[in-house]
């Protein structure tokens, strides 16, 4: 059975059926653990740095950050050991034993674009948004700096290539696939989009996706083509437990509304999606859900009233 990190405002809520409350006097930004070291995880906050757990939820440290804001964390597919960060300001560091120490990977904050990033409810600063690895390099790195720019790096952030021609400019989410290594999926802002080429051309694949604000993506496990977005008319919407949100699916023909088994759109802050082990995962305000294929969910656990908050982000081991 599969174990959920689950971050809301909060709190983080770890466990499969039963979920445990952790973390609960911080404010969380960000989570990710991974299935090879299942009892390790890393949860990012906006006042307490980057926190470690080694005991699977029970206790936790701050191992990076003195006040920054850890706004993303993910572990390396190649090496559980190496781990990935990203902070408010916008800087990106990098672990190679397990997140015992840090080093930043210098040279974001000068590539050309850096002028014009800026985060609109605090537009004197930026951060990075998300980071994620090519399944097949361990040294292609694609970040999502919030609001301005999809950055790329071939060797591990020594360099750094900035934003390219057509990329969205207010990417959420990146998604990759091991059995289709040069596709990289977006969720952003300005809506979804689909580059084959490792970030270097973009598509915008939105035939039947109605609502364009993007905020999550996760692509099924066996199959590359099947993708679920969570998504709303606009930012208000989207991070309010008071606002509307949807999730869709698409298998590779255009996008189908995929609310079978969520809650009603009415009230619902958009979905944080994360692939499940043969399917997806996805957390709301109002419960936390899986599914198989992506076109029906159905809840996991229990959920209290005092859970109804914005989801920030969600990992399965």
């Amino acid at each position: 059975m599969p174990t959920y990190y689950a971050a809301l405002s909060d709190r983080l809520l770890v466990g499969d059926r039963e979920l445990t409350e952790r973390l609960a006097d911080h404010t969380l930004e960000c989570v990710a653990a991974d299935g090879r070291a299942p009892d390790r995880a890393f949860a990012g906050t906006a006042d307490a740095g980057l926190q470690r757990t080694t005991d699977g939820g029970e206790t936790w440290e701050r191992v990076l950050g003195d006040g920054d804001r850890t706004t993303s964390v993910t572990v390396s597919p190649h090496d559980p050991d190496v781990v990935w960060a990203g902070t408010e300001p916008s800087a990106v560091y990098r672990s190679t034993d397990g997140g015992e120490s840090w080093a930043e990977r210098e040279g974001l904050t000068g590539l050309d674009s850096a002028s014009r990033w800026s985060f609109p409810p605090r537009p004197h600063t930026h951060h990075v948004r998300w980071l994620a690895l090519a399944p097949d390099d361990p040294d292609r790195l694609y970040v999502a700096v919030e609001a301005g720019a999809f950055v790329r790096s071939e060797d591990g952030g020594d360099t750094w290539l900035d934003h390219p021609d057509g990329g969205r400019r207010d990417t959420h989410t990146i998604a990759t696939h091991p059995k289709a290594p040069d596709r990289v999926y977006a969720a952003a802002g300005d809506g979804y989009a689909l580059s084959t080429d490792r970030g270097g051309t973009w598509t915008y694949p939105q035939d039947g996706l109605e609502h364009r604000y993007v905020w999550s993506v996760a692509v099924h496990p066996d199959d590359p083509d099947t993708v679920v977005v969570s998504a709303a008319r606009g930012a208000r919407a989207a991070h309010s437990t008071r606002g509307e949100s949807y999730v869709y699916r698409t298998a590779g023909e255009g996008w189908e509304p995929a609310m079978d088994g969520l809650p009603d759109p009415d009230g619902l802050a958009r979905a944080v999606l994360s692939a499940d082990g043969d399917g997806f995962a996805a957390l709301t305000n109002r419960g936390l859900f899986r599914s198989p294929d992506g076109a029906s969910w159905s809840r996991v656990g229990t959920w209290a009233d005092a859970y109804d908050q914005v989801p920030r982000g969600l990992t399965v081991v």
